[in-house]
């Protein structure tokens, strides 16, 4: 910079904060939803009916099922998740990376945890498969919708 030279002005800067399309986005988390309790169904079905191993399930919800009560589980934890991410991306800085920290120890714990269940191992890992699944589906699914639905609005 030398005296004299004529210096650009500087844009004047809008603040912004990070939002969602609210419909899309819960859309998308309903949709997750319903293939997170196909990924229960179809494990149910693979595993239990036709593969003949016991599942080894804490029907907290009173379904009376193995297949209800994963199926109510898995919706639960797509619903739980599209929330947390929405609120995520509303309060953090690296929303996504908090939210795989997250889903990822979240479905580590939800695979090991029917092996406190049962001494029966093929049982517990059987069932700690259908979790991880629908713990990857849950977790991959909302990815993409977030990545789909996120927009930077205004700061107010």
């Amino acid at each position: 910079y030398a005296p004299g030279t004529p210096v650009a002005p500087v844009a004047a800067v809008t603040p912004v904060r990070p939002g969602l399309d609210a419909g899309r986005y819960w859309a998308g988390v309903a949709a997750t939803a319903v293939v997170a309790a196909l990924v229960a169904v179809v494990g149910v079905v693979v595993l239990q009916e036709i593969l003949d191993v016991d599942l080894v399930v804490q029907d907290v919800f009173g379904t009376g099922s193995e297949m209800a009560a994963l199926v109510v589980g898995a919706v639960l934890i797509a619903l739980v998740a599209g929330a947390l991410l929405q609120l995520l991306v509303v309060t953090t800085p690296k929303p996504q990376a908090f939210f795989g920290w997250i889903m990822g120890l979240g479905t580590l714990v939800l695979a090991l945890l029917p092996l406190t269940w049962t001494d029966v191992a093929t049982s517990a890992v059987a069932t700690g498969v259908v979790h991880l699944l629908v713990g990857i589906a849950v977790w991959s699914l909302l990815t993409g919708v977030l990545s789909r639905t996120r927009r930077v609005v205004p700061a107010r």
